[in-house]
């Protein structure tokens, strides 16, 4: 029995390989919930594409295999879009636009704000957003805690931004009663968990499986549990 499951696995391994790698996105994302069209799929992969393209000049990203590139940017960022909460989404720390730009690319209906502080990866950015005609990307160059938006966003995504004592201090001036932080993380953090500040409340936790990746991967869901903005405090 043992030989079998290894044989198949042997199997389903060379199977992925003969996948053309739109055809692997589209089923793959699939598993996440996330239906694809192969032009879907196609303007994604023109992503990664491109960003292996300027990264040969500038170090955007330690991520170089275009597999890798199609597990750890692609679906990795697609599997937080049942997660998100109405139509003005931020995207904090998105370095060269992860989740964000993939998300988009998907939630057309919905808008997206980019923000990294590194200004050569929003210059990518607001290239691969014009290169993939994602009207709704606005790319910015700044630092979350600066900025004071008019109306707080409805879901703000960081992954793997900070511990979360400080993602959640970083985030604080984009939100307010009503936002949806969603902090992506590797292993549930049960220590940072712990000392999660006031007023802040763990509204919910997800396990994430993404396909090809063994990392373990979470994402939680954190809401302010008063009223008013978080920025006013």
């Amino acid at each position: 029995m043992g030989q079998s499951m290894i044989n198949h696995r042997a199997l389903r391994a060379r199977g992925d390989k003969r996948l053309q790698p739109a055809d692997r996105l589209v089923r793959d994302a699939a598993t996440l919930g996330v239906p694809l069209s192969a032009a879907a799929a196609g303007r994604l992969l023109k992503l990664t594409a491109e960003l292996a393209r300027w990264n040969t000049r500038t170090n955007l990203t330690a991520i170089t295999d275009p597999e890798a590139m199609l597990t750890h940017h692609l679906l990795d960022s697609l599997a937080v879009h049942p997660d998100l909460h109405g139509l003005r989404i931020a995207d904090v720390g998105t370095g060269a636009g992860f989740p964000g730009l993939p998300l988009a690319l998907v939630n057309p209906q919905r808008q997206f704000t980019l923000i990294d502080s590194n200004n050569k990866k929003i210059r990518f950015v607001s290239h691969a957003a014009g290169l993939l005609g994602l009207t709704n990307v606005t790319a910015v160059h700044a630092r979350a805690e600066a900025l004071r938006p008019a109306v707080p966003f409805d879901t703000v995504v960081a992954r793997a931004l900070a511990p979360l004592p400080k993602l959640l201090a970083t985030v604080a001036p984009l939100t307010g009663p009503d936002t949806r932080v969603l902090a992506m993380k590797g292993r549930y953090p049960q220590d940072e968990l712990a000392r999660l500040p006031a007023p802040w409340r763990l509204e919910s936790a997800r396990e994430l499986t993404i396909p090809g990746l063994a990392a373990a991967r979470c994402v939680l869901g954190l809401r302010l549990s008063r009223c008013g903005p978080a920025a006013d405090s």
